[in-house]
């Protein structure tokens, strides 16, 4: 669990610094920090952490807005802060997907035991590794271990391949992979696809071009084959 990546969203710097140390010093090592809306994007972009924490009042984009955009490409658990105490404003936040509201001021020790609780329960088996002809896929980290490389998966690529996974041995037709990409209307978005498609294989074959994991399905989908999956 304390090698879960957790990215912690808020405009107050003093803020992020204490929360950074509560969770360094109860032995966590994957803590990143973003300061706006914009910069957390641009953090999300890169790889899907395993849990959000979250600040409602933002500069930029508020955090309602951002959870909507994160509920969009992930289901990864999110954790909202807030000044405001208000029902209205944890309606709100539940509606929209959030999974726990802590209110400042907090106490450092609830605020540790809040996302303990919530990692064990998203994730109560850990160390979940697909293990591929080619390479690994820690999807607690959303990493590709491959030839010693540790290679992070975007936030839509890790939910393409946690689909895969999921139904692994099993064609997934495009028109699914397409709704865990885009949403509900995904029409018109095969495109987008077969280019997620192509960067999954680059990170997880030995040769893209003659891929042995992530296998095409002329006409319907795709397929994933494992290896072995440790559990």
């Amino acid at each position: 669990m304390k090698d879960s990546s957790i990215l912690v969203i808020d405009d107050e710097l003093e803020l992020l610094t204490m929360i950074r140390s509560i969770f360094e010093r109860a032995g966590f090592t994957q803590i990143t920090t973003a300061a706006s809306g914009k910069e957390a994007l641009e953090v999300l972009k890169q790889k899907m952490p395993a849990m959000v924490i979250l600040d409602v009042m933002l500069p930029d984009i508020d955090g309602f807005t951002l959870l909507k955009e994160i509920r969009k490409v992930s289901k990864v658990p999110v954790l909202m802060l807030t000044a405001k105490g208000e029902a209205e404003d944890r309606f709100s936040g539940f509606e929209l997907g959030a999974d726990d509201y802590v209110v400042k001021p907090f106490l450092p020790k609830e605020l540790l035991l809040r996302v303990q609780a919530i990692l064990k329960r998203t994730y109560p088996r850990g160390n979940r590794i697909v293990i591929l002809p080619a390479a690994e896929v820690d999807l607690d980290k959303a990493e590709v271990h491959r030839f010693g490389k540790t290679i992070p998966l975007t936030a839509k690529e890790y939910n393409i391949f946690l689909k895969l996974s999921e139904n692994a041995g099993r064609i997934v037709t495009i028109g699914a992979l397409c709704q865990t990409v885009c949403g509900e209307i995904w029409q018109g978005y095969e495109t987008t696809l077969m280019t997620h498609i192509r960067h999954l294989r680059e990170k997880i074959e030995k040769n893209p071009s003659a891929p042995e994991a992530l296998i095409t399905i002329k006409g319907l989908g795709y397929k994933l084959v494992l290896k072995e999956v440790q559990r």
